[in-house]
């Protein structure tokens, strides 16, 4: 569980550099260029989720709670909404038009999703601080950025099509979980 947490906070710190340090990432650009801060920063993501990965898959199982069997469905429905948050932004469709930042609306919407259908330790804290970053996110983004108007570009085609991309991908994601062994979908008793 330790490399999980250090993942965490390698992940909080990344983030952290532009939207609240500000100062510092100018510095560091300066000093270094941006494009290098901008590579450091990619490659402390990359290692903060492969440690994230490596350290949950690794961490002992410490029930919390058991989560019923009803909570799945739940979770899968957070899920299809988590991705058609995140995809959002990436489509310019007419759900971009309604969320501020889809990103972190797609993280906590996910995020929440898996924190209803593991009670594990190691799910609680995983989940748990990568819920409470995006919210965190959220506020310090809204506090510096203030509420600049929503612009309005989502389109009838780009909305079928954020629809068909989010379907997809909520598929692939189902298979990679059936593939690694966690089967997304409720385990008939029949």
């Amino acid at each position: 569980m330790a490399l999980m947490i250090v993942g965490i906070l390698l992940f909080w710190m990344a983030h952290a550099l532009k939207i609240h340090a500000p100062a510092k990432r100018i510095a560091l650009a300066r000093s270094m260029g941006d494009g290098p801060v901008k590579g450091l920063v990619a490659v402390a993501l990359l290692g903060s989720v492969a440690l994230m990965s490596v350290g949950y898959q690794q961490a002992d199982f410490t029930s919390v709670w058991s989560p019923p069997d009803w909570t799945r469905h739940i979770n899968n429905l957070l899920m299809i909404i988590a991705i058609a948050c995140f995809t959002a932004g990436g489509i310019k469709s007419k759900l971009a038009d309604k969320i501020r930042h889809p990103q972190l609306a797609g993280v906590k919407v996910w995020a929440f999703a898996h924190l209803l259908v593991n009670g594990d330790l190691a799910s609680i804290i995983l989940f748990g601080a990568l819920l409470a970053w995006a919210v965190i996110t959220m506020i310090a983004l809204n506090k510096r950025d203030g509420k600049p108007p929503m612009v309005r570009q989502g389109t009838i085609l780009r909305t079928l099509a954020h629809v068909v991309v989010t379907l997809l991908v909520f598929g692939a994601v189902a298979w990679v979980h059936m593939y690694l062994g966690v089967s997304p979908f409720p385990v008939s008793s029949a």
